[in-house]
Protein backbone atom coordinates (compact mmCIF):
# COMPACT_ATOMS: atom_id res chain seq x y z
CA UNK A 1 0.00 0.00 0.00
CA UNK A 2 1.50 3.04 -0.82
CA UNK A 3 2.04 5.52 2.57
CA UNK A 4 1.93 9.39 2.06
CA UNK A 5 2.41 12.12 4.16
CA UNK A 6 -1.38 13.95 5.68
CA UNK A 7 -0.46 17.97 5.31
CA UNK A 8 -2.67 20.34 7.28
CA UNK A 9 -3.44 24.21 5.29
CA UNK A 10 -0.73 25.32 6.92
CA UNK A 11 1.50 22.88 5.18
CA UNK A 12 2.82 20.91 8.12
CA UNK A 13 3.08 17.13 8.54
CA UNK A 14 0.25 16.13 10.84
CA UNK A 15 0.35 12.13 9.92
CA UNK A 16 0.04 10.01 7.49
CA UNK A 17 -2.30 7.67 5.32
CA UNK A 18 -2.30 4.69 3.33
CA UNK A 19 -3.29 4.35 -0.09
CA UNK A 20 -5.24 1.40 -1.41
CA UNK A 21 -3.58 -0.53 -3.86
CA UNK A 22 -6.61 -0.87 -5.74
CA UNK A 23 -6.93 2.40 -6.59
CA UNK A 24 -3.73 4.27 -6.06
CA UNK A 25 -1.30 1.07 -6.74
CA UNK A 26 -2.11 -0.41 -9.82
CA UNK A 27 -0.17 -1.37 -12.99
CA UNK A 28 -0.45 1.98 -15.44
CA UNK A 29 -1.97 1.63 -18.19
CA UNK A 30 -0.95 4.74 -20.99
CA UNK A 31 -2.92 2.95 -23.88
CA UNK A 32 -5.98 3.06 -21.32
CA UNK A 33 -5.62 6.38 -20.11
CA UNK A 34 -4.76 7.68 -23.80
CA UNK A 35 -8.53 6.16 -24.95
CA UNK A 36 -10.00 8.42 -22.21
CA UNK A 37 -8.60 11.50 -22.68
CA UNK A 38 -9.29 11.12 -26.24
CA UNK A 39 -12.45 10.51 -25.38
CA UNK A 40 -13.31 13.34 -23.17
CA UNK A 41 -11.88 15.70 -25.69
CA UNK A 42 -14.25 14.53 -28.35
CA UNK A 43 -17.20 14.11 -25.83
CA UNK A 44 -17.03 17.86 -25.38
CA UNK A 45 -16.51 19.06 -28.64
CA UNK A 46 -19.40 21.49 -29.62
CA UNK A 47 -19.62 20.39 -32.67
CA UNK A 48 -21.32 23.86 -33.73
CA UNK A 49 -19.10 24.87 -37.02
CA UNK A 50 -21.36 25.21 -40.51
CA UNK A 51 -19.93 25.97 -43.99
CA UNK A 52 -22.12 26.63 -46.70
CA UNK A 53 -22.42 23.93 -50.15
CA UNK A 54 -22.77 25.46 -53.42
CA UNK A 55 -26.34 24.63 -53.25
CA UNK A 56 -26.88 27.13 -50.47
CA UNK A 57 -24.65 29.67 -51.72
CA UNK A 58 -27.15 32.48 -53.15
CA UNK A 59 -26.61 32.89 -56.94
CA UNK A 60 -25.52 31.20 -59.76
CA UNK A 61 -28.49 30.07 -61.28
CA UNK A 62 -26.77 30.16 -64.61
CA UNK A 63 -23.91 29.67 -66.89
CA UNK A 64 -21.37 32.70 -66.49
CA UNK A 65 -20.44 32.49 -70.36
CA UNK A 66 -21.27 30.11 -73.09
CA UNK A 67 -20.16 26.64 -72.94
CA UNK A 68 -17.85 27.20 -76.14
CA UNK A 69 -16.41 29.53 -78.33
CA UNK A 70 -14.82 31.99 -75.06
CA UNK A 71 -11.10 30.52 -75.42
CA UNK A 72 -12.17 30.05 -71.59
CA UNK A 73 -12.60 26.61 -69.25
CA UNK A 74 -16.31 25.88 -69.54
CA UNK A 75 -17.89 26.98 -65.84
CA UNK A 76 -21.30 25.96 -64.72
CA UNK A 77 -21.98 28.06 -62.27
CA UNK A 78 -19.94 31.36 -60.63
CA UNK A 79 -20.86 29.63 -57.03
CA UNK A 80 -19.10 26.44 -58.01
CA UNK A 81 -16.47 25.85 -55.44
CA UNK A 82 -13.16 26.87 -57.33
CA UNK A 83 -15.03 30.61 -57.34
CA UNK A 84 -14.64 33.57 -54.98
CA UNK A 85 -18.01 33.20 -53.10
CA UNK A 86 -18.43 29.90 -54.33
CA UNK A 87 -19.47 27.15 -52.10
CA UNK A 88 -17.34 24.90 -49.53
CA UNK A 89 -16.65 21.22 -51.01
CA UNK A 90 -17.33 18.80 -48.46
CA UNK A 91 -18.68 21.63 -46.53
CA UNK A 92 -18.57 20.88 -42.17
CA UNK A 93 -22.08 20.67 -40.59
CA UNK A 94 -23.11 20.54 -37.09
CA UNK A 95 -22.79 16.72 -36.05
CA UNK A 96 -21.88 15.63 -32.74
CA UNK A 97 -18.48 14.04 -31.88
CA UNK A 98 -19.40 12.26 -28.69
CA UNK A 99 -19.17 8.56 -28.19
CA UNK A 100 -18.57 6.12 -25.17
CA UNK A 101 -16.10 3.89 -23.90
CA UNK A 102 -16.21 0.91 -21.91
CA UNK A 103 -16.57 1.64 -18.31
CA UNK A 104 -14.44 -1.23 -17.27
CA UNK A 105 -11.47 0.91 -19.71
CA UNK A 106 -12.96 4.30 -18.01
CA UNK A 107 -12.46 3.42 -14.54
CA UNK A 108 -8.66 1.22 -15.35
CA UNK A 109 -7.53 4.89 -16.54
CA UNK A 110 -8.72 6.83 -13.55
CA UNK A 111 -6.64 4.88 -11.47
CA UNK A 112 -3.87 4.41 -13.96
CA UNK A 113 -3.41 8.38 -13.81
CA UNK A 114 -4.50 8.33 -10.06
CA UNK A 115 -1.26 6.20 -9.61
CA UNK A 116 1.14 8.08 -11.57
CA UNK A 117 -0.01 10.76 -8.90
CA UNK A 118 1.58 8.88 -6.30
CA UNK A 119 4.46 7.51 -8.20
CA UNK A 120 5.69 11.20 -9.72
CA UNK A 121 4.74 12.19 -5.51
CA UNK A 122 2.78 14.64 -6.83
CA UNK A 123 -0.51 13.60 -4.80
CA UNK A 124 -1.13 16.15 -1.32
CA UNK A 125 -3.33 14.46 0.50
CA UNK A 126 -5.05 17.25 3.52
CA UNK A 127 -6.65 16.33 6.70
CA UNK A 128 -9.24 18.74 5.63
CA UNK A 129 -9.81 21.59 3.54
CA UNK A 130 -12.24 24.51 5.41
CA UNK A 131 -12.08 27.75 4.54
CA UNK A 132 -14.09 30.99 7.15
CA UNK A 133 -15.14 33.13 4.00
CA UNK A 134 -15.17 32.75 0.39
CA UNK A 135 -11.76 34.64 0.08
CA UNK A 136 -9.39 34.38 -2.73
CA UNK A 137 -6.29 35.62 -1.24
CA UNK A 138 -6.65 33.00 1.75
CA UNK A 139 -6.85 29.97 -0.80
CA UNK A 140 -3.60 31.19 -2.46
CA UNK A 141 -1.86 31.71 0.87
CA UNK A 142 -2.80 27.87 1.48
CA UNK A 143 -1.55 27.31 -2.22
CA UNK A 144 1.74 28.58 -0.92
CA UNK A 145 1.93 26.58 2.19
CA UNK A 146 1.66 23.70 0.31
CA UNK A 147 4.32 25.14 -2.24
CA UNK A 148 2.14 24.47 -4.85
CA UNK A 149 0.98 28.18 -5.70
CA UNK A 150 3.51 28.37 -9.12
CA UNK A 151 2.18 24.74 -10.33
CA UNK A 152 -1.11 23.82 -11.67
CA UNK A 153 -3.51 21.99 -9.07
CA UNK A 154 -6.29 19.86 -8.98
CA UNK A 155 -8.55 19.98 -6.03
CA UNK A 156 -10.63 17.46 -4.84
CA UNK A 157 -13.88 17.61 -2.42
CA UNK A 158 -15.77 14.70 -0.71
CA UNK A 159 -19.02 17.20 -1.43
CA UNK A 160 -19.35 20.95 -2.60
CA UNK A 161 -18.20 23.93 -0.83
CA UNK A 162 -19.23 26.76 -2.08
CA UNK A 163 -16.16 28.80 0.16
CA UNK A 164 -13.34 26.74 -1.14
CA UNK A 165 -14.75 26.32 -4.47
CA UNK A 166 -15.77 30.25 -5.23
CA UNK A 167 -12.30 31.06 -3.57
CA UNK A 168 -10.52 28.99 -5.78
CA UNK A 169 -12.17 29.34 -9.09
CA UNK A 170 -10.58 32.36 -9.82
CA UNK A 171 -7.38 30.92 -9.21
CA UNK A 172 -5.29 30.62 -12.88
CA UNK A 173 -4.12 26.56 -13.58
CA UNK A 174 -6.30 25.71 -10.38
CA UNK A 175 -9.53 23.62 -10.57
CA UNK A 176 -11.68 22.27 -7.59
CA UNK A 177 -13.97 18.60 -8.52
CA UNK A 178 -16.08 16.28 -6.77
CA UNK A 179 -14.93 12.88 -6.19
CA UNK A 180 -17.82 11.57 -8.46
CA UNK A 181 -16.68 14.23 -11.44
CA UNK A 182 -12.74 13.49 -11.63
CA UNK A 183 -12.22 12.05 -14.67
CA UNK A 184 -8.24 10.76 -16.42
CA UNK A 185 -8.23 14.15 -18.68
CA UNK A 186 -8.32 16.75 -15.45
CA UNK A 187 -5.64 14.39 -13.29
CA UNK A 188 -3.17 14.33 -15.82
CA UNK A 189 -3.55 17.97 -17.06
CA UNK A 190 -3.24 19.30 -13.38
CA UNK A 191 0.40 18.66 -12.20
CA UNK A 192 -0.51 18.77 -8.56
CA UNK A 193 -3.54 16.11 -7.25
CA UNK A 194 -4.08 17.70 -3.64
CA UNK A 195 -7.33 16.00 -2.09
CA UNK A 196 -8.60 15.64 1.37
CA UNK A 197 -9.00 12.42 3.93
CA UNK A 198 -12.27 12.29 3.52
CA UNK A 199 -12.03 12.58 -0.27
CA UNK A 200 -10.00 9.76 -0.26
CA UNK A 201 -12.02 7.68 1.54
CA UNK A 202 -14.79 8.35 -0.81
CA UNK A 203 -12.88 7.85 -3.58
CA UNK A 204 -11.65 4.53 -2.52
CA UNK A 205 -15.54 3.48 -1.96
CA UNK A 206 -16.77 5.08 -4.82
CA UNK A 207 -14.01 3.31 -7.29
CA UNK A 208 -13.03 0.26 -5.89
Amino acid sequence: MPKVDVYNIKGEVVGDIYLSDDIFGVEVNTDAMHTAVVNHLANTRQGTQSAKTRSEVRGGGRKPWRQKGTGRARQGSIRAVQWKGGGVAFAPKPRSYRYTIPKKLKRLALKSALTTKVLDNNIIVLDELVMDEIKTKEFVKILKNLKVADESALVVLPEVDEKVIKSARNIPDVKTALVNTINTYDILKYKKFIITKAAVAKVEEVYA
